[in-house]
């Protein structure tokens, strides 16, 4: 399962996470928030891209990340 970390524009409350699934949502301290974790193909990528754009949040970047460990053995390790 490939791995992706999403940045949107401004902060979002914990009441949203229950619309991104299985990712992680993290508000960062320049007030960004970064979704990170598993995205199963690319039609649940696009479905996302879809949720984001339909709420009206503000897309910053999206990227594909390669060498992160198995996230199904509960590793916090992201280097």
């Amino acid at each position: 399962m490939d791995v992706y970390k999403i940045r949107i524009k401004d902060h979002l409350e914990d009441y949203w996470k229950h619309l991104f699934d299985e990712m992680t949502l993290v508000n960062l301290e320049n007030g960004e928030v970064e979704l990170f974790g598993p995205i199963e193909n690319q039609d649940k990528l696009f479905d996302l891209l879809t949720k984001i754009r339909d709420l009206n949040m503000t897309l910053i970047s999206i990227d594909h990340l390669e060498n992160v460990p198995d996230l199904e053995k509960g590793s916090n390790d992201l280097e």
